[in-house]
């Protein structure tokens, strides 16, 4: 089959297109043929901060749309020709990936094949962290940094799905005015405001935060007693400057998860939880595709250039078959 392969720590030009033995699923397990591949932070992070030689070069891909080739001893659910998307642990930029039956959702109403290739990563790290860890519910605010992303537009749509009041930020007026014709309350250019300063009127029950950095203590600043902040990534540096009286007075909650480390058992659950949870919203139209951009595979080092440049609304796909 043909991968993209990382073949040492780099720019976008280290990312090779080559013919690699088909994996062979294992007991469990399903052999998808790939329609399209996910874009994720979490691929550029990977092709930027750790060595490759040329005996242990890795395929970057975190979801994954397509039809089931193949299965392994012991799957259950799925069959050969059913179409599925995937949230898997890499391998997504290549024509067939072998990943957990548990970890497979099937395509939803109304959506395409390569649409749902820009769902699993996105709706799995939301409900995850904003619903599961972050217990966010009705009636409360929420702020989600980056609302023009993959994971920032899903949660604005999910969370107003739901009824409950969203606020983000973005880079641009015209990526603000996006969000909110997604759903969000208010979007705030942060290149041009003080989003502490433009939101310290709304009391905010939960921060969902990939930038880190110095946005820690603002976010502190704008929660409310009890309130909770999660961590998904730290784009903006992975150190901050806290008050740690000010989390003691207002009992505040921080934490944060990964969730490409995460075992199989843990991933079938989410899984069987955002299908039973989410996948009715999405058949209702509470959340539509939004891509951005499609790629044919052997372009990966430009598609992953265009999500460096933080240039794009919503998902970058690749077109894999």
């Amino acid at each position: 089959m043909l991968a993209i392969l990382i073949t040492r720590k780099g720019g976008p030009e280290v990312l090779e297109l080559r013919e690699i033995p088909t994996p062979t699923p294992a007991s469990g397990e399903v052999l998808i043929r790939v329609k399209a591949a996910g874009l994720n932070r979490s691929d550029v992070y990977s092709r930027t901060s750790r060595s490759y030689g040329s005996a242990d070069p890795a395929i970057p891909g975190l979801e994954v749309s397509g039809t089931i080739a193949a299965c392994g001893p012991g799957t259950q659910r799925w069959a050969p020709g059913d179409e599925v998307c995937a949230l898997v642990s890499g391998g997504g930029y290549a024509e067939y990936v072998a990943v957990a039956g548990g970890q497979c959702l099937p395509i939803p109403d109304g959506w395409s094949l390569e649409e749902a290739a820009s769902l699993p990563e996105t709706v799995n790290t939301v409900w995850d962290n904003a619903f599961r860890t972050g217990h966010l519910k009705p009636g409360e605010n929420f702020l989600v940094h980056g609302g023009s992303s993959g994971i920032g537009a899903t949660a604005i749509q999910l969370a107003s799905a739901m009824q409950i009041p969203v606020y983000t930020t973005a880079g641009t007026d015209e990526k603000c005015r996006w969000c909110e014709s997604l759903g969000a309350t208010r979007a705030v250019n942060y290149k041009t405001q003080d989003f502490e300063a433009a939101l310290k009127d709304v009391a905010f029950d939960l921060v969902l935060d990939m930038t880190g950095g110095d946005y820690t203590i603002k976010n502190l600043h704008l929660l409310r007693m009890d309130g909770r902040l999660v961590y998904i990534s730290a784009m903006r540096g992975k150190d901050a400057q806290i008050d740690i009286r000010e989390i003691m007075e207002k009992r505040i909650t921080i934490t944060g998860s990964m969730l490409k480390p995460r075992d199989t058992a843990y991933k079938t659950r989410l899984a069987a939880e955002i299908e039973a949870q989410v996948w009715p919203l999405i058949a209702k139209g509470a959340i539509k595709p939004l891509v951005y951009k499609t790629f044919p595979l052997e372009q990966a080092a430009a598609a992953q250039q265009l999500m460096e440049s933080s240039e794009h609304r919503g998902k970058i796909l690749l077109r894999v078959s």
